[in-house]
C-alpha cells in the first residue's frame, strides 16, 4: 500500500495544504474564541525573528518604540468621521466593566490613530517638536467574520508607526522611507518575497488616508496578499485631535502625519510564498533554525561528534540545533524538520564518521552530499547564502510567469483565475474596478511605467496590478 503523503497536495487542495502546515509544523492553532490563534513556540520563534529585523530598520529610520492602551474611548474613533466609518463593522466594543455598565463604551484597539493622535496633540507645541516619530508592537483587534489562521484573524500582533511633520512634504517623504527602507527591504531581503509596492486605489485606500502605499506578495496558488502598507494620513487627524504646533514664525499651524505597518499577516505569507508539498521552506536569512544536526544512530561517538559540530556552527554565528532523539528514526526527523522548512539539514552516523565526512541536505534545492566533517562549516555558511538568493529567484520568476500583460478588462477576468493581471490604469479605471470588485477581484496598486510609486491617482501611464486576493 502507498504510503499517504504528510500535507494535502497544494494542487489538490491549496487551503487545505494551508491549513496542514500550520498543523504539521506545529506554527498555530485556532484559539477558544472563535476568529482567534494560538501562536506555538516555533510559530512564534518565526515572528520573533521578523520583529527583530523589522525593529532594526525602523530604528534606523529614526522611530522610537512607545506603548499605547488597549482600550480607546469609543468618542476618540467618533472625532475622525471617515475613520471609525471604516472600522465600524470591525470593531469590539466594552460596554459592561467592573461589575457595572461603563458611562462611556471603550473600544478595543483595532489600530491607533485616534489615541496616538490625542498624546501627539500633548506632546507638540513647537516646530522643534517635530517629527515626532513613534512605533508600538502591540495586538489589535478587528472581529473578522471569515477568519483564517495568520491571515485574518479577530485579534493579532503587530508593529504600527505613527509620526507628526511640519509639512506634507516631510509626512510624504517619511511614509516613502518606511515604504522601501523598512518594509520592501525585510520582505525582499530576508523573506525572499519579491513585493511590488505601488499606491492603493481611492477605493482601497485606508480609512481616512489621503494616500495609502502597499507591499503585495504573489501566494502559491496565485493570489496577492497585502503583506503591509504605509498611509499619508494629510492634516485629516491633527485637526481632529489638535495636533498644532507654532512655526518658525511662531505661527500655529496643523502637523501632518502618518501611519504604517505589518503583522503576523506575515507569517501566513511566508507559508503561502514559499511553502511546498514538503511544508514549509523557511529562507535562511529568517529561519529561527538555520541548520539542524541529526545524529543517524547513538553509537561510537557519534551523539558526542554532532554536539561538537553543533558548536562550531554556534560559534560561527550560525543558528542551529542538535537533534539527538536516536530512538525516533531518521526518515520520521527528516520528514519533520522538512515541515519546518529548516534550510540545512546535517545527518551524521557511524558510517559517515568512519569517513570524517557528514552529508549536508539543502531544503530548498533539494540536494544533498558529502562533505568533509573539517569543511562542514564553510559549507553550511556558503549553502545558506546560496538557498538565501534561490528561493527569491524562484518565487520572483513565477510572480513574472504568473501576471499577464492585458488590454481589456474581459482579459483581467481570465488572467486572474491563476494569476495577476498588469493593465493600463487609463483602460480600467474606477468604473471597471467596481466591475471587478463584483466578481471578487481587485486593483491590488497602481504603479508607474517605470515600476515605481506614483505620487497620485491620475498620474500618466499608471499600470493596475490587478488580482483575487486573501
Amino acid at each position: 500500500m502507498a504510503k499517504a503523503p504528510v500535507l494535502t497536495p497544494r494542487a489538490e487542495d491549496f487551503p487545505r495544504w494551508y491549513q496542514d502546515v500550520l498543523n504539521k509544523a506545529e506554527l498555530a492553532d485556532n484559539g477558544p474564541v472563535r476568529g482567534t490563534m494560538v501562536i506555538r513556540p516555533y510559530g512564534y520563534a518565526i515572528w520573533e525573528r521578523m520583529q527583530a529585523e523589522v525593529d532594526a530598520r525602523i530604528k534606523t529610520a529614526g522611530a522610537q518604540n512607545a506603548y499605547f492602551p488597549l482600550f480607546i474611548p469609543e468618542s476618540y474613533l467618533q472625532r475622525e468621521a471617515e475613520h471609525v466609518e471604516g472600522f465600524s463593522p470591525e470593531l469590539a466594543v466594552v460596554t459592561h466593566a467592573g461589575g457595572k455598565d461603563l458611562e462611556e463604551p471603550v473600544v478595543v484597539r483595532p489600530t491607533s490613530e485616534t489615541v496616538i493622535g490625542e498624546f501627539m496633540a500633548k506632546w507638540t507645541q513647537s516646530y522643534r517638536d517635530l517629527p515626532l516619530l513613534l512605533n508600538q508592537w502591540a495586538n489589535v483587534v478587528r472581529w473578522e467574520l471569515r477568519p483564517r489562521v495568520f491571515l485574518r484573524t479577530s485579534e493579532f500582533l503587530w508593529q504600527e508607526g505613527h509620526t507628526a511633520h511640519a509639512s506634507e512634504q516631510d509626512a510624504r517623504a517619511y511614509a516613502v522611507r518606511i515604504l522601501h527602507e523598512v518594509y520592501e527591504d525585510f520582505m525582499r531581503n530576508v523573506l525572499a518575497i519579491p513585493v511590488v509596492v505601488g499606491r492603493k486605489t481611492a477605493r482601497e485606500r485606508f480609512a481616512g488616508a489621503t494616500n495609502t502605499m502597499t507591499c503585495e506578495a504573489m501566494t502559491g496558488d496565485g493570489k496577492a496578499l497585502q503583506m503591509g502598507t504605509s498611509h499619508e494620513l494629510g492634516q485629516n487627524f491633527a485637526r481632529a485631535f489638535g495636533i498644532e504646533f507654532l512655526d518658525e514664525s511662531g505661527v500655529r499651524q496643523l502637523a501632518w502625519t502618518t501611519s504604517w505597518g505589518v503583522s503576523t499577516r506575515m507569517v501566513g505569507g511566508l507559508i503561502m510564498c514559499h511553502g511546498d508539498d514538503a511544508g514549509l521552506q523557511v529562507p535562511p536569512m529568517l529561519a529561527p533554525v538555520q541548520v539542524v544536526v541529526l545524529a543517524v544512530r547513538d553509537e561510537g561517538g557519534v551523539v558526542e561528534r554532532c554536539r561538537r559540530l553543533a558548536e562550531d556552527l554556534r560559534a560561527a554565528g550560525v543558528r542551529v540545533e542538535l537533534d539527538a532523539r536516536t530512538d525516533t528514526s531518521l526518515g520520521r526527523r527528516a520528514t519533520d524538520w522538512e515541515l519546518k522548512g529548516v534550510p540545512v539539514r546535517l545527518e551524521l552516523g557511524p558510517r559517515d564518521l568512519a569517513d570524517d565526512a557528514v552529508t549536508l541536505v539543502r531544503r530548498i534545492s533539494g540536494t544533498k552530499e558529502s562533505t568533509p566533517l573539517g569543511a562542514v562549516v564553510e559549507a553550511v555558511q556558503m549553502a545558506l547564502v546560496g538557498q538565501q538568493g534561490e528561493l527569491l529567484d524562484r518565487a520572483l520568476r513565477r510572480r513574472e510567469d504568473a501576471t499577464a500583460q492585458v488590454a481589456t478588462v474581459e482579459e483581467v477576468v481570465e488572467a486572474a483565475r491563476s494569476g495577476w493581471a498588469a493593465l493600463p490604469w487609463s483602460v480600467l479605471g474606477p468604473e471597471g474596478e467596481a466591475a471587478l470588485a463584483q466578481q471578487g477581484i481587485s486593483v491590488r496598486c497602481l504603479v508607474g511605467p517605470d515600476g515605481g510609486v506614483p505620487v497620485t491617482d491620475d498620474a500618466a501611464d499608471l499600470v493596475a496590478v490587478v488580482a483575487r486576493a486573501y
